[in-house]
């Protein structure tokens, strides 16, 4: 069994309802969920124009390669009616995946530990509050070292 984190994000629709019905199909797809941070609304990033997110970190416990991961979270973004027309555009669900374990992957269309998680508060907050002392791979620091020096300056609130 490996320990996956996966960031949630929804910003059209109902999205507190989105999340968790996403969390509920990650734990039927994906492996089991083990753990869950509070609700966070914040500001787009990228597209700051955007409506705000919800955003959620979940930690998983699955058998399923990172591969595989990522072929099912796609499956369960469509399902959603996740569409990519634009890159940062408005969605109903997004689901990265930010840490698989200990491993570091760099294959085609997949990159863990996720390339920007260090550089968006959206993501270290609910990171932080679950995992404050998980260990990043590469950059050997810990979520709440990596939360703590962010320069990012969008708003993020718990709700």
């Amino acid at each position: 069994m490996f320990d996956i984190f996966l960031l949630l994000g929804s910003n059209l629709g109902d999205r507190r309802l989105f999340l968790q019905q996403a969390i509920n199909r990650v734990g039927v797809e994906v492996g089991v969920v083990t753990e869950v941070s509070s609700v966070y609304e914040t500001q787009s990033w990228g597209n700051t124009s955007g409506p705000d997110y919800l955003n959620q970190v979940i930690r998983v416990q699955t058998q399923l390669s990172a591969r595989n991961v990522l072929n099912k979270v796609l499956a369960i973004e469509l399902e959603f009616g996740r569409e990519r027309k634009e890159k940062w555009g408005a969605r109903t669900l997004d689901i990265d995946i930010l840490f698989y374990a200990d491993h570091i992957v760099n294959e085609p269309g997949l990159t863990i530990p996720h390339p920007y998680l260090q550089e968006r508060r959206f993501t270290m907050e609910p990171l932080a509050e679950i995992a404050p002392l998980l260990q990043h791979p590469v950059l050997n620091r810990t979520m709440l070292e990596l939360k703590n020096e962010l320069t990012d300056s969008l708003i993020v609130k718990k709700l």
